[in-house]
């Protein structure tokens, strides 16, 4: 897989629609051609404690961010046609749906490959198949585990070693 958008969200609750940040990164060629990261004002626009432990983002740093579909719409012209690739497909794709539901907007069936799922596969002896992990052992050092942005062009590195 050449072209492709490695995506990841952060959620601000147990909500799957609450994402409060978004990272891109755009792959055209087997090469890195755009990232693109935003917070989001949340849908419900409130934070758990055990979120927040995990990535750093609070009410007070989205409180004056878009709402998803604003800041959907203004990266759509960038992903059009290309498929979505997350490490862990399920809960990535699942927030997807979730906003767009929320909003009451018609979801259009976006392709999603996962990198978990792969590397399960193409590495099945490494000591786990977190994204930091496996990141690693494709040779990215992850800095910044649960920055949206990070975990995205993670898992844009790993895809392309094993998609």
């Amino acid at each position: 897989m050449k072209d492709f958008v490695a995506i990841d969200f952060e959620t601000a609750n147990q909500h799957r629609s609450s994402i409060c940040s978004l990272g891109l990164v755009i792959v055209k060629d087997g090469i890195i051609t755009e990232k693109i990261y935003s917070l989001v004002k949340p849908t419900p626009n409130f934070y758990c404690s055990w979120t927040t432990n995990i990535h750093g983002i609070t009410q007070f740093d989205t409180n004056e961010s878009q709402l998803f579909p604003e800041v959907w719409t203004s990266i759509l012209e960038k992903t059009a046609g290309l498929p979505f690739v997350a490490h862990n497909r399920p809960f990535d794709e699942s927030c997807l749906k979730a906003v767009f539901e929320s909003y009451e907007l018609p979801y259009p069936n976006y392709e999603f490959h996962c990198t978990l799922q792969a590397a399960r596969k193409a590495f099945p002896n490494i000591r786990n198949h977190r994204l930091n992990t496996v990141a690693s052992h494709c040779g990215f050092e992850l800095k910044n585990h649960h920055h949206a942005l990070a975990d995205a062009e993670a898992c844009a590195h790993i895809a392309l070693q094993i998609l």
